[in-house]
């Protein structure tokens, strides 16, 4: 019990959630968290999500209800009935599940959600990440606390193995529901939970394995620091794009290029996440070679001694809004606009349309997906570019944004 009251960490929410499937491991996450808060200031809810995939899931769910209630812990269900037999079901089912309990947590009141995940988990998480050749960020595995959408989301279990937990249901006289998919070796975690059993000769056993995440951890952590101390050194945030002193940035060790690469990509995009490494990799090569590319909608290129990573225009040009809207996720206008005026991007018509664009001294592919004001077709203003006097623009989560989001890389 103490192993799951450390991991909450010294502070405590007000209120915690608790995602109850009715398996092994989350019934025993209620139970532990019920028994080490008892004497806390804390309020419990259970959650459960009713994916439909199964005829006894419904039942289930009922049955975590009644264990939730005996326990004193109100509890939702929660359904989802959004599975169309296309795709990853497992990686829907996941999306689905957290957008579920993010949403419920909100109408809760909920600042903290409680999963259980284990050790286990953790190592076949490893597994399946080294098979995708992952590099420090991604061999980190789950980390103990984290942000998802504004709900803080704990991971108390992380340093219990399943066979601890069971052997903790026993010896409480609890029961559990099996879920049959956890034995199909269609998914790819079953595969690696069944060749980490095979390693245990080696030494190669879930906790070894959550080691080597901690350890890892610690060794993307100063990557990040190294690629934000580098970003304050050598990048400014010009037009809402990304310009890095080239000579600086050609001399950097690749990985940290590489972060800051990605960092820019991820911040200009908008798709709160990195890129994948190798596409990354594979462009930072080709701008070493004196190269270009493009990625996730941005374009990386090197002009006149800064290398820039800016907004594509092909990601942008159907792209608009009303004036008073919020342009790709990031830009405002501010000043008047003419009724029925809207925010799109420059283009390369809209241009050569700019005779002062020269005198913002940025390359004309970084000018072309910027924001423009338009209005039925015709050109009205594009302050980035100079022309127009009838307003500004703001740009939303600016460079703090891009260096912090290197530290969470």
């Amino acid at each position: 019990m103490s192993v799951v009251r450390s991991a909450l960490g010294p502070e405590l929410p007000e209120s915690l959630g608790i995602a109850l499937s009715g398996g092994g491991d989350s019934v025993a996450l209620l139970h532990l968290l019920q028994r080490c808060l008892a004497r806390a200031p804390v309020r419990l809810f259970a959650v459960t999500v009713d994916h439909g995939l199964r005829p006894e899931a419904a039942q289930e769910a009922e049955e975590a209800g009644r264990l939730s209630e005996t326990l004193g812990i109100p509890h939702d269900i929660l359904r989802w009935r959004g599975w169309d037999g296309q795709g990853n079901l497992q990686d829907r089912a996941r999306q689905a599940r957290y957008g579920l309990m993010t949403d419920w947590a909100r109408r809760r009141g909920v600042s903290a959600l409680a999963l259980g995940h284990t050790a286990d988990d953790q190592a076949e998480t490893l597994l399946m990440r080294l098979g995708r050749s992952a590099g420090p960020a991604g061999l980190r595995g789950m980390a103990g606390q984290s942000l998802r959408d504004g709900l803080l989301l704990l991971r108390p279990l992380l340093g219990l193995t399943r066979a601890d937990l069971r052997a903790y249901l026993r010896r409480q006289g609890l029961g559990w529901a099996e879920d049959p998919s956890n034995e199909d070796e269609h998914y790819t975690r079953v595969r690696a939970r069944a060749v980490l059993a095979e390693l245990a000769p080696l030494g190669i056993t879930a906790q070894s394995l959550g080691d080597v995440a901690d350890n890892m951890a610690r060794v993307d952590q100063a990557l990040g620091w190294a690629a934000f101390q580098a970003a304050g050194e050598l990048a400014q945030i010009r037009a809402g794009a990304v310009a890095f002193e080239a000579r600086g940035f050609i001399l950097l060790p690749e990985e940290i290029a590489r972060r800051l690469i990605a960092g820019a990509i991820g911040w200009i995009g908008g798709a709160g996440y990195p890129p994948r490494r190798a596409p990354v990799a594979q462009l930072l090569a080709d701008l070493r070679q004196g190269g270009a590319g493009a990625l996730c909608g941005c374009r990386v290129m090197i002009r006149r001694g800064t290398v820039w990573v800016c907004r594509e225009y092909n990601a942008v040009r159907d792209h608009r809004v009303p004036a008073t809207g919020l342009w790709d996720g990031r830009w405002h206008f501010l000043g008047r606009a003419p009724e029925g005026a809207e925010i799109a991007a420059l283009g390369p018509e809209g241009l050569a349309q700019c005779p002062d664009r020269r005198a913002s001294g940025l390359p004309g592919a970084v000018l072309e997906g910027t924001p423009a004001l338009w209005l039925r077709g015709r050109l009205i203003a594009a302050p980035l570019a100079g022309m127009g006097q009838s307003g500004t623009l703001r740009l939303e989560n600016g460079a703090a944004g891009f260096r912090a989001g290197l530290l969470s890389h």
